[in-house]
C-alpha cells in the first residue's frame, strides 16, 4: 500500500515538475521549418514581412484567388503547433471560393524570429491585424478573422483590443479554448495522477488574455464559434462557454461527432462558412492580391 502510495505521489510530483517548469511553453510547439507552400497546390502567394510592436520580425503568407476580383480576405490564426505550412491549407477552399487569406506566424514559428510567450503571441496578433489593414484594397468592411485552437483563443482578445474603427466584420473561432487556467484544469483532471494538481497548478497561469475575459467585447459584428462535440483536444463546453459569453449578434455552428479542428473540412459547416461571408463581407472592386 504504502509503495503504491508512495509511486503515485512521485507520479503526483514529477507532473508538477513539468508543468510548473514548463509554465507558458505548455501552449507553444513551433516548427522552423517549412514542409510545404501555397504553390504545391498551384496557389499565388506573396510572402508578408512585418514587424510586432516590440520590434520582432514577422512572416506571413498572402494567398491569392486566381483570375478574379478577391469577394474579400481572411485573417488566419493557426493552432499552438508546428507554423503555417502545417495549418494554411485548411483554408485554401477559402482561397479557391475566391477570398484571399493572409496566414501568419506567431513569434518563434517558421520564419519567424524570437521566441513565443503569452504577452508575444498576442502582440504579433494585433500587429498583423495592422498590416493587412495596410494593405491596398483591404478595409474593415471587407475582412473577417479566422482562428483556431490556440489561435482561435487569441482571436478573441485580438478582436477585442483591435480599435472599434478597425474590427473586422466578423470573428470566427473554431475549436478555441475558453481559458488558459481552464485548459490546463481540464487537461490535468483527465488523468488520476495529475487531477488531485488540476487546480492548485492552474493558478501558475494568470487568464489576463484569456478568451471567456474578451468574448463579450469583440463586437460590434457577429461571433461565429465552431466546435467539435467529440473534440479530444479542447472539449465541447469550451465552445459552448464562449457562446453564452458572447454578445449578440452570434451563433454556433456545432460539428456533429467532429474532432478537433476537423469542422472546416465537413461540407455543411463550409456552406455556412460561405452564406456567412456573403451576408456579412461588403463587396469590393480590388484587394490586397489585385495588380
Amino acid at each position: 500500500m504504502f509503495a503504491r502510495l508512495g509511486l503515485s505521489m512521485f507520479f503526483v510530483l514529477l507532473a508538477l515538475f513539468v508543468v510548473v517548469s514548463g509554465c507558458t511553453s505548455v501552449f507553444f510547439h513551433p516548427m522552423p521549418e517549412e514542409v510545404w507552400t501555397p504553390a504545391l497546390d498551384n496557389i499565388s502567394y506573396k510572402d508578408i514581412e512585418f514587424e510586432s510592436s516590440d520590434g520582432v520580425s514577422l512572416h506571413g503568407w498572402l494567398m491569392c484567388p486566381q483570375n478574379r476580383t478577391p469577394r474579400g480576405t481572411i485573417l488566419f490564426l493557426h493552432g499552438n503547433a508546428e507554423n503555417i505550412s502545417t495549418h494554411a491549407r485548411a483554408t485554401l477552399w477559402l482561397v479557391k471560393e475566391g477570398y484571399e487569406v493572409f496566414a501568419f506566424d506567431y513569434r518563434g514559428y517558421g520564419r519567424s524570429a524570437g521566441k513565443p510567450d503569452l504577452p508575444g503571441v498576442h502582440r504579433d496578433a494585433l500587429a498583423a491585424v495592422d498590416k493587412l489593414l495596410s494593405m491596398p484594397g483591404v478595409s474593415p468592411e471587407r475582412y473577417v478573422v479566422l482562428g483556431q485552437s490556440l489561435g482561435g483563443s487569441i482571436a478573441v482578445h485580438t478582436v477585442a483590443k483591435t480599435p472599434l474603427d478597425q474590427r473586422p466584420r466578423a470573428l470566427i473561432i473554431d475549436s478555441a479554448f475558453a481559458g488558459y487556467r481552464k485548459i490546463v484544469r481540464d487537461k490535468l483532471s483527465d488523468f488520476w495522477f495529475t487531477w488531485p494538481l488540476a487546480w492548485p497548478v492552474s493558478l501558475f497561469y494568470g487568464d489576463e488574455y484569456s478568451a471567456s475575459r474578451w468574448v463579450d467585447k469583440a463586437g460590434p459584428g457577429p461571433v461565429i464559434v465552431i466546435h467539435g462535440t467529440k473534440d479530444g483536444i479542447v472539449p465541447y463546453g469550451h465552445g459552448v462557454m464562449l457562446y453564452e459569453l458572447a454578445k449578440d449578434p452570434k451563433g454556433f455552428w456545432t460539428n456533429e461527432d467532429g474532432g478537433h479542428i476537423m469542422a472546416l473540412w465537413n461540407p455543411p459547416i463550409r456552406k455556412y462558412f460561405l452564406d456567412f461571408l456573403g451576408e456579412w463581407i461588403t463587396p469590393g472592386e480590388q484587394g490586397a492580391c489585385s495588380p
